[in-house]
């Protein structure tokens, strides 16, 4: 995938759909349509948007079959309908959709997420994401290699079906703050020789977060790369010495809150992470600005808490 990424997340999509709310008005669609799964998110939001019922298609895409899959009879024939799906693909989930519904005898029109270069079909309602690869947060997973690996076995046959989503969870993590104290910036300026000797001495904490360390992939910490050397040697005598250690490069990222968040933001996205966590409020906030996607978790190891953030810039 050669495309940059196009992140949708919730938030905006609730707001798109808003937006269109008067013109889905004006259609008076007797339902909303989502296609499970990736469709049914929107359905919903449609449905809050303009009061109308949802239900739900089933597609098998193997089959290339189609299924009701709602409690709610399917509309009389010659109602309109809204029929909802997070891409229009370049595959046959939206064609053969449509197709089901009209041989019921409904008008059917089409509301997408993103519409790109490799679709179909082109929906009536869509986010325009042509040049881009669109990122839906339900999808968030895909960063991960395990899932880019089981999704190319599904698709060559040699595997019978994607793992649960939260099985491909993979966390990153900060390292100071996160394994062991900070040491206060005040004593690098006062003498870094001993402050650096100083954190070399420092044991983990007690009490780490509360995930689970097979999970944790990586370590992406504001340390310099100068400082590889002996961090990799505290690492391997506390037992963390099995993780992928990825430090800073001054002349990229500088020592600043917004550099070092930089970095890491960057690196989590390269490494294929869902989530990470990070002990710095600040960093944490201008993480989860540039990674719209990815679970930043901010932890206090005073209190022994976490909290997940989100933030989007606001002029």
């Amino acid at each position: 995938m050669n495309k940059p990424v196009l992140p949708l997340t919730y938030e905006q999509l609730d707001h798109w759909i808003e937006s269109l709310q008067p013109a889905l008005l004006a259609e008076r669609f007797t339902m909303a349509i989502g296609i499970l799964r990736g469709g049914a998110p929107l359905a919903l939001m449609v449905s809050h948007a303009v009061g109308t019922p949802v239900a739900f298609l089933r597609y098998d895409r193997q089959a290339r079959t189609v299924a009701w899959d709602s409690t709610l009879p399917m509309p009389p024939a010659g109602s309109t309908v809204l029929l909802c799906e997070d891409i229009a693909g370049r595959g046959f989930t939206l064609t053969d959709c449509i197709a089901f519904l009209q041989q019921h005898g409904l008008v059917v029109r089409t509301l997408t997420g993103a519409v790109d270069d490799l679709s179909r079909t082109q929906p009536d309602y869509a986010i325009d994401a042509r040049g881009y690869f669109a990122l839906f947060p339900w999808e968030r997973q895909a960063y991960t290699e395990r899932y880019r690996d089981d999704w190319a076995r599904v698709e060559s046959g040699a595997a019978p079906a994607m793992a649960d989503d939260h099985e491909y969870a993979t966390y990153a993590i900060d390292l100071d703050g996160i394994l062991l104290p900070d040491v206060p910036l005040a004593r690098y300026d006062e003498d870094l020789a001993a402050a650096l000797a100083e954190r070399d001495a420092l044991l983990p904490f007690e009490v780490l977060p509360e995930i689970d360390l097979q999970r944790v992939r990586t370590i992406i910490t504001g340390r310099p790369e100068v400082d590889r050397a002996r961090t990799e040697t505290w690492l391997a005598r506390h037992g963390f010495g099995h993780l992928q250690l990825v430090m800073r490069t001054p002349d990229t990222h500088d020592e600043s809150p917004a550099g070092s968040a930089a970095h890491k933001a960057a690196a989590a996205l390269r490494g294929g992470v869902t989530h990470f966590i990070e002990s710095d409020p600040v960093q944490a906030l201008l993480i989860a600005q540039q990674a719209p996607l990815l679970r930043v978790i901010w932890w206090d190891a005073a209190t022994q808490t976490g909290m997940l953030v989100g933030a989007r810039a606001w002029t």
